[in-house]
């Protein structure tokens, strides 16, 4: 038993072989080892994709953001053209 939930039975054995019986909630995913490192490596890369992404998205919001000309310098005419899309 591991748990409350999960039981696990040795169905055969045949030489260095064991098979075994694993019963559990159906809310409780039960991989092979194989299958489970190949989920986490999916997962993973998508992670990475996505940190990607984001490192991207905020890259080009401080580009945008350092464009902007600013209020204080005096230039009401730039700020008001950069506002109105004439950039």
């Amino acid at each position: 038993m591991i748990g409350d939930d999960i039981e696990v039975t040795v169905l055969s054995l045949a030489g260095e072989k064991v098979r075994l019986g694993i019963q559990a909630p159906s809310d409780v995913p039960v991989y092979r080892n194989e299958i489970y490192l190949e989920i986490q490596r999916e997962h993973g890369a998508r992670r990475a994709t996505a940190r990607h992404q984001l490192r991207g998205a905020r890259s080009a919001a401080r580009a945008r953001e350092a464009e902007r000309p600013r209020l204080g310098t005096g230039n009401i005419a730039a700020c008001a053209a950069w506002k109105g899309g004439a950039r």
